[in-house]
């Protein structure tokens, strides 16, 4: 333990959404001293069975070594994560994998039944595993295993004297976790707890479960259930589990779409877990990753992108790393960001920091708080726009000729103020992600308003002419 934290802290990268470019990383890395441990995105040129499900922008196979390399030289632990049951529609969702499905409409879970079920969890681990040296962990994912035993398979499996739900969710986790550790006998498996938090201590035990696996506890609240998860973690140890993780989270865990990161929510929830570490028998941690969440599922939109959080990760790993957070240490994590006032209970102010990054955050800013705003202001509160120029007006190519004096320049302005903060924000996300993930954020984030102020701009043009 150190000063009273978790003695090993894990950061999470969720490259199922916007993977940064590997340069990025080693910026970050650079910049930080710490590093940003975390799994790997597959690889270009994944075996020939799992092309399909490689992820738009991939690291190269060399990128990938490149960074595990940079890693280990910075004596950076890495823990690679592959989803095994619940979460897989990046696999079940095409066609070659949906008979894997456990329920046939839904792409979420993997049938525990299918020999061929434990064949592609195995070669996806392979997969990953060949990339990596001297693992000391794999986690195996194992979380949200939504409509497991509703399959038809699984349904006729229950009617047999003894099975439950919790039985096959045990069953299929030992599989997986036995084939990690016949394979590679000195990596030991991480399983996400909620699938198991709810079982009885018994069912735990008989299972064999506990002497395979290492649970990490999640909750991302900021109001967590100290007491209750202290509990927890002396249940599991009762279970038979050696050790146990706690995971936090320093963005992705407040709204499926935001944008902005409320350092504030994350503080507290590392604030209490913390408390949770120190009623914790010091023996039983093993340590606690800090997710960051970038999608909320395979299919769900973007939540903050890693720049935007930055602050929010350098305040949280401050706070773990002291045992508590302080107007010293706050003092410190402003000067590490070159921020002069880092707002903890509010959005971040567009200020500028120094940090790898820093111009993505202040852009991203303006755009969360004043794009949409502003653009509706003139739109729908301008009594000239509503009054004059309406979309009945519009179709028509009506306009009088004094009134559109009243607004037509402040349109015009506006559209050119955007356009220009939006051509620094591409260039500046450019520097960070590819292709696809810009455009993936400006169309969520962006174009919604922006093309609707330039359909109205293109329509007083049309309208001014038509009356010319």
């Amino acid at each position: 333990m150190e000063a009273g934290g978790p003695r090993r802290r894990l950061v999470h990268l969720d490259l199922k959404g916007a993977p940064p470019r590997a340069s990025y990383l080693a910026e970050v890395r650079a910049w930080g001293r710490r590093g940003l441990p975390g799994g790997a995105p597959p690889p270009a040129d994944p075996s020939r069975p799992l092309r399909c499900c490689r992820c738009s922008a991939p690291w190269a196979p060399g990128e990938v070594r490149a960074v595990l390399s940079q890693a280990r030289a910075q004596g950076l632990e890495v823990v690679p994560l592959v989803q095994t049951f619940g979460h897989m529609e990046f696999v079940l969702k095409h066609k070659e994998f949906a008979h894997l499905r456990e329920v046939k409409a839904f792409p979420n879970a993997l049938n525990p039944h299918k020999e061929e079920s434990r064949a592609l969890v195995t070669a996806m681990i392979d997969q990953v595993m060949a990339l990596h040296e001297d693992l000391k962990w794999f986690h195996i994912g194992c979380d949200e295993v939504y409509y497991l035993g509703e399959g038809e398979e699984s349904k006729q499996w229950l009617q047999q004297e003894d099975n439950t739900p919790e039985k096959l969710c045990l069953s299929h986790i030992k599989a997986v976790a036995s084939c990690v550790a016949l394979s590679y006998p000195t990596v030991t498996p991480i399983v996400w707890d909620d699938m198991l938090r709810g079982m009885s201590e018994e069912t735990l035990a008989e299972s064999g479960v506990p002497q395979l696996v290492q649970p990490m506890i999640w909750d991302y609240a900021a109001d967590l259930d100290v007491e209750g998860k202290v509990h927890l973690v002396e249940k599991y140890r009762r279970c038979g589990f050696s050790k146990v993780w706690f995971a936090s989270a320093f963005k992705g865990a407040t709204g499926v779409n935001q944008s902005l990161t409320l350092i504030g929510h994350h503080l507290k929830n590392h604030l209490q877990w913390l408390e949770v570490a120190s009623n914790s028998p010091a023996d039983v941690l093993e340590g606690i990753a800090l997710t960051g969440w970038q999608r909320y599922d395979h299919f769900s939109v973007l939540c903050e992108l890693l720049p935007v959080a930055i602050p929010s990760l350098a305040v949280c790993l401050q706070a773990l790393k002291n045992g508590g957070y302080s107007e010293k240490i706050k003092e410190n994590v402003e000067k590490l960001l070159g921020m002069s006032n880092l707002e903890t209970d509010t959005f971040m102010s567009t200020s500028l920091g120094t940090f790898p990054g820093s111009n993505i955050l202040t852009l991203v800013t303006q755009v969360s708080f004043y794009l949409k705003s502003s653009v509706d202001e003139l739109l729908e509160r301008n009594r000239y726009v509503a009054g004059w120029f309406s979309l009945y007006h519009r179709k028509r190519r009506i306009i009088h000729p004094i009134i559109m004096h009243h607004f037509q320049p402040d349109a015009v302005s506006l559209l050119s103020k955007w356009n220009a903060v939006v051509q620094d924000l591409q260039a500046a996300m450019e520097q960070v992600f590819h292709k696809c993930t810009v455009e993936e954020w400006m169309e969520e984030n962006v174009h919604p308003s922006l093309q609707k102020l330039q359909q109205v701009v293109d329509d007083l043009d049309k309208a001014i002419k038509a009356q010319n």
